[in-house]
C-alpha cells in the first residue's frame, strides 16, 4: 500500500505587494487595514512590510467581509475582534466542559 504524502501549502511571509495579489485588493486597502490595526507588518517601511501567519489570514477574512457583505474598514476591524473573542470564549467553555466531564 503506498503512503499518502501531505503537502503542505501554508504561507510564510508575504510581502505589501503580494498580500495585494493574494487577496485581490488595492494597496491602499491593505494599509487602510494597518490604520485600523486589522493587520500588524513588520517592517518599519511599507516597502519592507513583511505579513505573516495570523495577519495573511485576518487580510482574507477582512477583504471577503469587504467585499462580500461591503463592510468597511472598520466594520471590519470590529466584526474581526468580535469573532476573535467570540472563538476565545467558546475554547474557553470547551476546556470548563472537558473539566466539568472529567470530574463525573
Amino acid at each position: 500500500m503506498k503512503k499518502a504524502t501531505v503537502r503542505s501549502n501554508i504561507l510564510e511571509a508575504l510581502s505589501l505587494e503580494d498580500l495585494c495579489r493574494f487577496c485581490q485588493a488595492d494597496e491602499a486597502w491593505v494599509i487602510e487595514l494597518v490604520d485600523h490595526g486589522v493587520l500588524d507588518p513588520v517592517g518599519g517601511q511599507r516597502h519592507n512590510w513583511q505579513f505573516f501567519g495570523t495577519s495573511i489570514a485576518r487580510a482574507k477574512k477582512a477583504r471577503r467581509l469587504n467585499r462580500d457583505l461591503g463592510i468597511n474598514t472598520a466594520g471590519v476591524a470590529l466584526v474581526l475582534e468580535l469573532l476573535e473573542e467570540r472563538d476565545a470564549a467558546l475554547r474557553q467553555l470547551a476546556r470548563y466542559e472537558a473539566l466539568r466531564s472529567s470530574e463525573y
